[in-house]
């Protein structure tokens, strides 16, 4: 099967997870662009970068209209992640690739553990923000989305309601902000270290992402959200195992 038509494939799939599940959806980019479009693990945390990057930016266009962005916690916590993610980007590319692959095997295990778990990120009031922890928190997902090229918004929103204090739906809303902005950063700091990357087998794969996520948008409206988080999260805990295995090996 040709880059083009696995680029598709794979890149609708990534799709259907954001638009259905919006944080975590991402997760499945670095796997899929390794094992189904073989990339080394290096090349695949900078090519998900970009594809996390154009679907952050539509939807958080989306959500900026509704007024679900809180700018004030969201730009603290995207500030204390630049450092982090810059750091992160460059050093990333330089890193052995089984230490990669088995870094993001376990950051997808914490996922679905997180996507089991979804009453961890239940608040029905917003409590004030609390600098020294938000600071905390950002510089975490900071690096995490710079070195392993994870859009993070399965730590991202939990952080934002547990820690920033936000309800969920304001949560959500303003990962995205986050998340666009060490997506950014990190791409910015690989520019002159990362690996080849074949852009041709990319663009349809972010393309084919930004689609599939307005149809996961449409399934999730008629799937119950749990039911929906529970296969995702099997299906990615499966994933994790076998990446492990593979950086073991």
């Amino acid at each position: 099967m040709s880059a083009l038509v696995l680029g598709l494939l794979a890149g609708a799939v990534t799709g259907l997870a954001l638009g259905a599940l919006g944080g975590g959806g991402s997760v499945l980019a670095v796997p899929a662009l390794m094992y189904l479009l073989d990339f080394t693990p290096a090349a695949a945390a900078t090519a998900s970068l970009v594809v996390v990057a154009v679907t952050s930016v539509t939807a958080f266009v989306a959500h900026a209209r509704e007024g679900t962005v809180r700018w004030r916690a969201g730009a603290l916590f995207a500030a204390a992640g630049l450092v982090p993610a810059a750091v992160g980007g460059a050093v990333s590319g330089r890193l052995p690739p089984g230490v990669l692959t088995g870094a993001f095997a376990v950051i997808a295990a914490v996922a679905a553990v997180r996507m089991l778990r979804p009453s961890a990120t239940v608040r029905h009031d917003e409590v004030p923000v609390r600098p020294g922890r938000v600071v905390q928190a950002g510089a975490g997902l900071g690096a995490v989305t710079g070195v392993l090229g994870v859009g993070g918004g399965f730590l991202a929103v939990p952080a934002l309601v547990n820690v920033v204090g936000l309800r969920m739906r304001a949560a959500v809303g303003t990962s995205l902000l986050v998340i666009t902005v060490n997506s950014l950063v990190a791409l910015a700091a690989r520019a002159s270290s990362a690996a080849p990357v074949d852009w041709t087998a990319v663009a349809p794969f972010a393309a084919a992402a930004v689609l599939g996520a307005w149809d996961g948008k449409r399934i999730a409206q008629k799937v119950s959200g749990g039911t929906l988080q529970r296969v995702f999260a099997c299906a990615l805990l499966a994933v994790a195992l076998f990446m492990l295995a593979d950086a073991v090996v």
